[in-house]
């Protein structure tokens, strides 16, 4: 399991021009989940997102996390985080869960992130979605596990 994590100032996900989420200042996490992922892997990287200290205190130093400041989430399944380059030049997406259990997984994923009691919004599984973010920062952090 993947997750492309990121700071913003805020988020709107749209599907076919119609608004599905939108988030102010948290966190928007693209999730790719590969084949043999399971809800362990889930509620780790759920546990570490909260936890995440990407965050400025008073003194300018990382040190503060979407759980502590009470920051939204905006959670995004992508499957292309599984993508694998490294024969020619186009992705091999074997690695990538299928959908079925993906769903599933990323449902998981959710829900567990709100078990920590942090707002959380989600784009639309397997839809073709429009992304608008502002960065914060930037800072972009890859988990994995």
């Amino acid at each position: 399991m993947k997750a492309v994590v990121q700071r913003v100032l805020c988020a709107e996900l749209k599907v076919d021009g119609q608004l599905i989420s939108e988030i102010n200042a948290g966190l928007v996490v693209y999730l790719g989940i590969a084949v043999h992922d399971t809800q362990q892997e889930a509620s780790f990287l759920a546990k570490k997102i909260a936890n995440l200290r990407i965050f400025e205190d008073n003194n300018g130093k990382m040190n503060l996390s979407a759980l502590s400041l009470g920051r939204e989430i905006l959670l995004i399944s992508q499957f292309t985080l599984l993508g694998d380059c490294a024969r020619g030049n186009r992705p091999d997406f074997e690695l990538a869960e299928r959908p079925e259990k993906a769903r599933i997984l990323y449902e998981y994923t959710a829900e567990q992130l709100r078990l920590t009691g942090l707002t959380v919004k989600q784009g639309v599984f397997g839809a073709d979605m429009k992304i608008n973010q502002l960065n914060d920062g930037p800072v972009t952090i890859l988990l994995e596990k």
